[in-house]
């Protein structure tokens, strides 16, 4: 289950815009398994994609190997009830998402052999809205 912050600073944040700068530098190399799945182009995930992706992959393993998500959700995104009036404030808290750069690792799958890895990041990445591509880890000494 991905988890959404418990306590924030603010409760709801402006609607600011995916700023289109320099690509992701510090989450771009895998950190903790052997396969990953980095995403290509900027946009921003719900918590229901990354939720849907993560059961896919996990369910592709057959339970066996172990899988990280390196990207949660941090961005509260509000919305106002139909058929309410101007005025009155923002609305309440609808959904979480999380701004995504490209080179950004989302996902991060070990202890599984390249042929399961492949075939369940393969599928996961068919449930995410953009373009991304599968990365390997480099055996050292070879």
């Amino acid at each position: 289950m991905i988890k959404i912050p418990k306590k924030t600073k603010y409760r709801k944040r402006n609607k600011s815009r995916i700023l289109k700068g320099f690509n992701s530098i510090n989450s771009s190399q895998l950190q903790y398994g052997s396969f990953g799945l980095k995403a290509l182009y900027y946009c921003r995930l719900t918590i229901s994609q990354l939720e849907a992706t993560r059961k896919v992959i996990s369910k592709k393993m057959n339970k066996i190997g172990k899988i990280w998500i390196c990207k949660n959700p941090n961005l509260p995104v509000t919305k106002k009830p139909i058929a309410i009036r101007m005025g009155k404030g923002k609305g309440a808290v609808n959904y979480w998402a999380s701004f995504i750069k490209p080179g950004m690792i989302l996902y991060e799958i070990d202890h599984i052999n390249s042929k399961h890895a492949l075939n369940a990041l393969r599928c996961g990445a068919l449930k995410l809205p953009i373009k991304t591509s599968i990365i390997f880890r480099k055996k050292k000494g070879l």
